[in-house]
């Protein structure tokens, strides 16, 4: 049975800084990728019905795999909804994630749900990286560097 895996954490930082980190190239390549791997972003068109495409390598072994999916819904500064899908044939399905974003007093509160993670994947496997990638994606939201 696939997996659902929920996230949450509040960020230093804006609604709006924190959802151009999940629709900006450059950012992605910055936080997204767990410890120890490499991200190239080969395709991303942030729009309703727009298409991503990416490849995480891992920088000990070199293997990679290549996931892309496509936008559902983009609310800026509140809502993301896309699809997920891994292109190699052992890791079958589809994935829905939905991520939502809430002003509060110190920043922002984000929750992540990723639904229908292949039964290959173990849930802690996917919990350890996802928060891997968003201790990356506090160090890049949470400075204020003003020039």
């Amino acid at each position: 049975m696939p997996s659902t895996i929920k996230l949450h954490r509040v960020l230093a930082t804006s609604p709006e800084k924190v959802y151009r980190a999940f629709i900006e190239a450059d950012a992605l390549t910055k936080w997204f990728p767990p410890n120890g791997f490499t991200c190239t972003v080969h395709h991303l068109d942030a729009k309703v019905g727009g298409t991503f495409r990416m490849s995480f390598r891992n920088f000990t072994t070199s293997e990679s795999h290549a996931f892309g999916g496509e936008f559902s819904e983009l609310v800026p500064g509140e809502h993301i909804r896309y699809t997920d899908r891994f292109d190699d044939p052992n890791l079958p399905g589809e994935m829905e994630v939905t991520i939502i974003l809430t002003k509060v007093s110190v920043g922002t509160d984000l929750s992540i749900t990723q639904a229908g993670v292949p039964d290959v994947i173990p849930a802690e496997a996917c919990y350890l990286g996802w928060q891997e990638c968003l201790r990356n994606l506090a160090r890049l939201v949470e400075p204020n560097i003003e020039e």
